[in-house]
C-alpha cells in the first residue's frame, strides 16, 4: 500500500510552520501512543506515521527534497532518521503537567538550566552556474553571542547566582487544577531558575551581546530556488549557557541570460543561418559549465526543431546523474544582402518558381487522366 503524504498524515497544509508541525505532531501522539492504546495496532501504525512525518518535515533539508520529489525524494534513511524521541515533546509536559509526562519518555529536566538560542534565516542568492556546480564561500552573520566578560552566566565577575526562591530553580511554576498539574514559566526568573543581584556591566545582565561572525558553507550541486540548507549550532547563543540555536540558509538561483532551467534539464535557443538549415552542417552549442559541444544539424531544419545532449544538464540532488541539454533552433532570415547574396536568392527563387509550376502541371494532368 502507498504511504500517504506527510502533510496529509499530521493534517497540515504546505505552508506549514515548524510550530504548526510540532503541534500536529504533539496532537497525534498523545492520541496514538501504545502506552495509551495497549494491544491496538492501528493506533500504534498511526503513531510510527506521526512520527516518521514529522522526523522527514521537521528536517529543512528533507522537507525540501519531499516537497520536490515526495516519497522518492526522502527514501527511507530520511525517514527513519526523524524516528521519534522524548525530546520531541519539550513543552509537552508544561501544558498537560506530570499526567501524560511519563508517558512520552519520562520526567523532563526543566528549563532551569538555560534556554535554547533562536534559529536565524539568511538569504543567498546564486547564479545559475553556482548553483549548477556547487558553491563554497564565506558568509557574515550578525548574532548574539555568549558575553566575553560574563561567560554568558548575566552577573558580574565576582558576584554569585541565586537560586531563584519561587520555582527552586525548576524555571517552572506548578498549579493544580482539578484533575490537571499545569506548569507555567516562573515570572521572577523568567524560566531561568536563578537570580542576579549584580548584573554584568558589558550585557546589562543578558549574558549576550550582539556580534557579527563569519561562517563558512558549502552548497551541494544542483540546489535550486526553495532548497534549504541547515547548519546546526550556528544560530544564536542560548540564555543561560542554553544551546544554540540553528542557521537556515534559503537558496534562490538567478535566472540566466541564455539558459532556462527545468527541474535538470537545461534549454538554450540556438540561432542558425538559413543556408545551414537547408543544407546541414555542424555548430558549435554553449554548455553551462561543460564548454561547448558539437551538433551535427541535419538537412531541411526548421525553426523550433529541438535536439537533446545528454548529461549536459543539471546535477541532481538525489545522485541520480545529469539532466540533458535541449537545444533549440531558431533559423534567422537575413536581414540585409550584398549584390552576390541577392542574385543568389534571385537564382534560387526562379528555381522554386519554376519547381512549383512543374509541380502543378503534374497535379492537372493527374485531374484529367486520374
Amino acid at each position: 500500500m502507498s504511504k500517504r503524504d506527510y502533510y496529509e498524515v499530521l493534517g497540515v497544509n504546505r505552508n506549514a510552520t515548524e510550530q504548526e508541525l510540532k503541534t500536529a505532531y504533539r496532537k497525534l501522539a498523545m492520541q496514538y501512543h501504545p502506552d495509551r492504546n495497549p494491544g491496538d495496532k492501528e493506533a500504534e501504525e498511526k503513531f510510527k506515521e506521526a512520527a516518521e512525518a514529522y522526523g522527514v518535515l521537521s528536517n529543512a533539508e528533507n522537507r525540501t527534497r519531499f516537497d520536490r520529489y515526495g516519497h522518492a525524494g526522502v527514501g527511507t534513511s530520511a525517514a527513519s532518521s526523524g524516528s521519534w524521541t522524548s525530546g520531541d515533546f519539550n513543552g509537552f509536559e508544561d501544558i498537560l503537567g506530570d499526567l501524560f509526562g511519563e508517558l512520552f519518555g519520562g520526567r523532563r529536566s526543566r528549563r532551569g538550566g538555560g534556554q535554547r538560542g533562536a534559529d536565524l534565516r539568511y538569504d543567498l542568492e546564486l547564479t545559475l552556474e553556482q548553483a549548477a556546480s556547487g558553491y563554497k564561500s564565506k558568509i557574515n552573520v550578525p548574532r548574539y553571542e555568549n558575553c566575553d566578560t560574563c561567560s554568558g552566566s548575566g552577573a558580574a565577575p565576582g558576584s554569585s547566582i541565586n537560586v531563584c526562591n519561587l520555582c527552586s530553580g525548576s524555571g517552572q511554576v506548578r498549579f493544580q487544577q482539578g484533575f490537571f498539574s499545569v506548569s507555567r514559566t516562573c515570572h521572577q526568573c523568567r524560566g531561568t531558575g536563578r537570580t542576579i543581584t549584580n548584573y554584568c556591566k558589558n550585557c546589562q545582565g543578558a549574558g549576550r551581546v550582539e556580534k557579527d561572525h563569519t561562517i563558512e558553507i558549502k552548497i551541494p550541486a544542483g540546489v535550486d530556488t526553495g532548497a534549504r540548507l541547515r547548519i546546526t549550532g550556528e544560530g544564536e547563543a542560548g540564555l543561560a549557557g542554553g544551546t544554540r540555536g540553528d542557521l537556515y540558509v534559503f537558496i534562490e538561483v538567478s535566472e540566466h541570460e541564455l539558459f532556462e532551467r527545468q527541474e535538470n534539464n537545461l534549454y538554450v535557443n540556438v540561432p542558425i543561418s538559413f543556408t545551414q538549415a537547408a543544407l546541414g552542417a555542424e555548430i558549435k552549442v554553449p554548455t553551462l559549465i561543460d564548454g561547448e559541444e558539437t551538433l551535427r544539424i541535419p538537412e531541411g531544419t526548421q525553426t523550433g526543431s529541438i535536439f537533446r545532449l545528454r548529461g549536459k544538464g543539471i546535477v541532481s540532488l538525489q545522485g541520480q546523474g545529469r539532466g540533458d541539454l535541449f537545444a533549440v533552433v531558431t533559423v534567422q532570415t537575413p536581414a540585409k544582402l550584398n549584390r552576390d547574396q541577392r542574385k543568389l536568392f534571385e537564382q534560387l527563387a526562379k528555381l522554386e518558381e519554376q519547381k512549383n509550376q512543374a509541380r502543378k502541371l503534374t497535379d492537372k494532368v493527374r485531374e484529367i487522366f486520374g
